[in-house]
This record gives C-alpha cells, sequence and structure tokens, in this order.
C-alpha cells in the first residue's frame, strides 16, 4: 500500500497512505500498538491497542499521546479488517520534546497552585465561619447577661417598694399610739377646743334695737 509515517517526535506521528478505491464509500481504519514483537503478536485487530477511523476523504492521519522512545506498528486497512504485513510499518518515536516536557511542567505546576488556592479558600471560609459564630454567641451572652441583670433589679425595687408600703400604716398607727400614751392631756384639750369652736352660736342684730340677740340653735355637750 506504500504506508509511510512522517513527522515523528516523541508524542506523534504522521501516518500517510494511498487512496483505495474499495473504500470510497466505507471508512479507513488506523490501527497502532505499543512495543511491537512481530515474533509473538499476530495481525488480527485484537492484538492492537488502538484502532481509530478516518473517512475515505483523507489520506492521512496523526498518531498522538504516544509513549517517547518506544516501537510502535502501525497498520491501515479498509472497513477495519483484519491488517497484512505490507499494510503496516513499524517505527520508533524519539525522546520527549523540550516544548511537551516544559508544557507538562506547566500544566502540573498550575493544577498544584490551584488545588492549594482552593484549599486556602476552603480553610479560610472556615475560620471566617468560626470567628463570626464566636462573636455572635459572645454577643448574645452578653446581652442575656444584661436583660437577668435587669429583671433582678426590677424585682429587688418591687420587693423593697412592696415592702415599704405594707409597713407605713402599721408604722403610723404605732406613732399615734405612741403620742397618745405620752401626751393624752393634749390630746383631749385639742378635743374639747375643736368642740367648741363647733358650738359657737352666731348673733344675729335684730331690727327695733342694737342688741345682739343669738339664734336658735343646739349645740352637743361636752363630756
Amino acid at each position: 500500500m506504500g504506508i509511510t509515517v512522517q513527522n515523528i517526535t516523541g508524542n506523534t506521528a504522521m501516518v500517510i497512505w494511498p487512496k483505495m478505491a474499495s473504500c470510497a464509500d466505507s471508512f479507513y481504519s488506523v490501527m497502532y500498538h505499543p512495543n511491537w514483537n512481530s515474533m509473538l503478536s499476530s495481525y488480527s485487530r485484537k492484538s492492537f491497542q488502538k484502532e481509530e477511523r478516518v473517512p475515505p476523504s483523507r489520506s492521512s492521519f496523526v498518531v498522538e499521546n504516544l509513549t517517547p522512545l518506544t516501537t510502535y506498528i502501525v497498520c491501515v486497512t479498509c472497513q477495519s479488517a483484519n491488517p497484512s504485513s505490507d499494510q503496516c510499518r513499524v517505527f520508533n518515536t524519539l525522546e520527549r520534546d523540550p516544548a511537551s516536557t516544559s508544557n507538562t511542567k506547566k500544566e502540573l505546576a498550575l493544577g498544584i497552585w490551584l488545588t492549594s488556592s482552593v484549599l486556602l479558600l476552603i480553610i479560610a471560609a472556615i475560620l471566617l465561619y468560626g470567628c463570626l459564630f464566636l462573636l455572635c454567641r459572645q454577643r448574645r451572652e452578653r446581652l442575656q447577661g444584661r436583660n437577668g441583670t435587669s429583671e433582678q433589679d426590677h424585682g429587688k425595687a418591687w420587693t423593697k417598694n412592696t415592702a415599704y408600703t405594707s409597713e407605713e400604716p402599721g408604722r403610723q398607727s404605732q406613732l399615734m399610739q405612741d403620742t397618745e400614751e405620752k401626751h393624752p392631756d393634749d390630746i383631749q384639750l385639742a378635743t374639747i377646743i375643736e368642740n367648741s369652736s363647733a358650738c359657737k352660736e352666731p348673733v344675729m342684730p335684730t331690727s327695733n334695737s342694737q342688741e345682739r340677740v343669738p339664734t336658735t340653735g343646739k349645740c352637743s355637750a361636752i363630756n
């Protein structure tokens, strides 16, 4: 078939083949396998690691993701038929490309950086949540302590006011009793003076003379 392999690198290789009239209405099968050993392996489709289908309009295919410094066999057939020896070629991949190695290192470093950033963000979020939770808890405890203290002060003031109100009539009655025992004469004299002032009768003048005539009235006797 005149299969050739060109542009071989450490990870890729281009396979080129001539077009076949029998595959005009079908497709090409590009099969390849690493570490090929013609003495131990057969040319059956089951012996190949990977198989790619290519449209009949194309006559080349780039094989990718190869392993550097590895021997490969590649075969091209029509309609997934079992290949023959004249439909295959053996080639060796080169060392890893410096650009590919650099890109791999960059991708690895980027992945590590992204993973570390995500972990740091998660840890920061957990710490922030813990700090906010502790602050809210302390504030709630302070508010509860203030409310409890104000309620206790209010209860004490109410108890003192109730006790003072209940003791006030007793103190007044006790004061009156002590006053009566110490000054009984003064109390009787004040009572007599009060009754005598109530018993004074007003004197009304008559029309015929200037004498004052007391108005008729009764005064209660003073005991």
